[in-house]
């Protein structure tokens, strides 16, 4: 595609490019797909492939296209309803829990759909003079990490559609063998310190502003503003709590003793029958766990992945029992404790797809902060003092959701490299563990 503006605008030109690659990065990871698997919704929290790639569609039409784009002519009147997630300001949607009853559009006409947009906003783009140039430029960068978000979303919701199908299809073939379930040399858990004190947290970034020009000027405005938390000094554990790790959480009847769960999670993980991590499950008397590869042995050095909220917090009281003072983290703890560490590590640009075993040979520094598996937090998820939601649509984004939730940092292996932040705020529900959600333990200094 030709992204060479008429007055030869870098900004612009370097803009149209960052979107054509993201936009193609999901047609790329929908490659593996066959035309059966689009349609499939498997719960209520799973979207359809299909509805994520017209979704992101519709964000760029209803946002930017129609207001700003002279003559647009919008590709399917109807769609406006079938697409939208859950914009009230914006109008009607189609149920959540109704997205897999959709068999039409097909596939192809959303191809068509998405290339119908992405030639519309590539001419947007690339109008320099447009009067509403700094907005554009926003709101286009705000599309785009949205984008990024569902991705995630793609690669997690089709990861649950094939572990629902029997055959257990794999979605790739796996890039290395599978670890073995026996390693005597399982990485023991260091604490180390962080020092408290008064900090500042957040982001003086966000997309409240029609200010954004690049994608490193981004942030949600979740994130901010920036302002001053007070924290006591504190021990992180060295790495997430990993598959042995938790196994001996399970062992230990874990699931059985009321003692460590909070009352809504005992009635769930009874209700539910849970017994182990999403995924698990027993194949000749081992261990094995569904992966973007299919059903492979449990890597026990690989941090435990696919637990809830709930979860979490059980096995920290469990070994709060047995040593005074272990919990999960704050995510204000969290971000201090990043603050002086770089963003790396195995996110979805190393095409490994699921948490990566402990290598680090000192394990007296914080590892795999970053990448392999959202940490969940103690902390609810709501705003920052000072926030204030924007009105209208783009203050629906993240606003609404601040109840009944809680914070996960750090990223995933599902996470593309170039959408995490230290100060990146994700949520969810404390019962879900479809996403690839760990933790990793603190404990007081007394």
């Amino acid at each position: 595609m030709e992204t060479k503006p008429a007055d030869g605008s870098e900004v612009q030109q370097t803009l149209a490019e960052h979107y054509h690659r993201i936009r193609q990065d999901s047609m790329l990871l929908c490659e593996p797909l066959e035309t059966e698997d689009f349609c499939i919704q498997t719960m209520p929290e799973v979207s359809p492939p299909k509805w994520h790639l017209a979704h992101t569609s519709w964000f760029f039409e209803t946002l930017l296209l129609k207001p700003f784009a002279k003559n647009y002519k919008e590709f399917h009147p109807k769609f406006a309803v079938l697409f939208n997630s859950y914009y009230d300001t914006i109008g009607e949607y189609h149920p959540r829990h109704q997205r897999g009853l959709l068999s039409r559009p097909s596939i192809n006409e959303v191809y068509k759909y998405r290339h119908h947009v992405d030639k519309a906003m590539h001419e947007l783009l690339l109008n320099s003079h447009h009067r509403d140039s700094k907005t554009i430029t926003s709101r286009t960068i705000l599309g785009l990490n949205h984008e990024q978000q569902h991705q995630e979303l793609l690669l997690t919701d089709i990861k649950h559609i094939f572990a629902s199908n029997p055959l257990r299809p794999a979605y790739k073939k796996a890039s290395a063998a599978p670890q073995d379930q026996h390693n005597a040399d399982t990485l023991n858990t260091q604490w180390i310190k962080i020092d408290g004190g008064l900090k500042i947290i957040g982001s003086s970034l966000n997309y409240g502003t029609d200010n954004i020009t690049s994608k490193t000027d981004f942030a949600y405005d979740n994130e901010g503003p920036l302002h001053q938390v007070y924290v006591e000094d504190f021990m992180l554990a060295s790495h997430p709590v990993n598959n042995a790790e938790y196994l001996e959480f399970i062992h230990d009847d874990g699931y059985k003793k009321p003692d460590y769960w909070l009352a809504d999670a005992w009635k769930i993980i009874n209700q539910q029958n849970w017994q182990a991590p999403l995924y698990w499950e027993k194949i000749d008397n081992l261990w094995h766990n569904m992966t973007l590869q299919g059903m492979q042995p449990v890597d026990m050095d690989a941090p435990v992945c696919h637990v809830s909220f709930y979860e979490a917090a059980a096995f920290a009281r469990w070994k709060d029992l047995q040593q005074t003072g272990i919990r999960l983290p704050t995510e204000m703890e969290w971000e201090v404790a990043t603050e002086n560490l770089t963003i790396e590590g195995n996110f979805r640009d190393s095409d490994l797809l699921q948490p990566a075993s402990v290598t680090a040979k000192d394990n007296n520094t914080l590892q795999q902060m970053f990448g392999d598996v959202w940490e969940w937090t103690q902390s609810a998820y709501a705003a920052y003092p000072g926030y204030h939601a924007r009105p209208g649509a783009l203050g629906e984004y993240n606003g609404k959701f601040m109840s009944s939730q809680l914070v996960l940092r750090g990223g995933s292996c599902a996470t593309p490299l170039e959408h995490i932040r230290k100060t990146y705020r994700n949520f969810f529900y404390p019962h879900e563990r479809w996403q690839y959600s760990g933790f990793r333990l603190a404990k007081d200094i007394t």
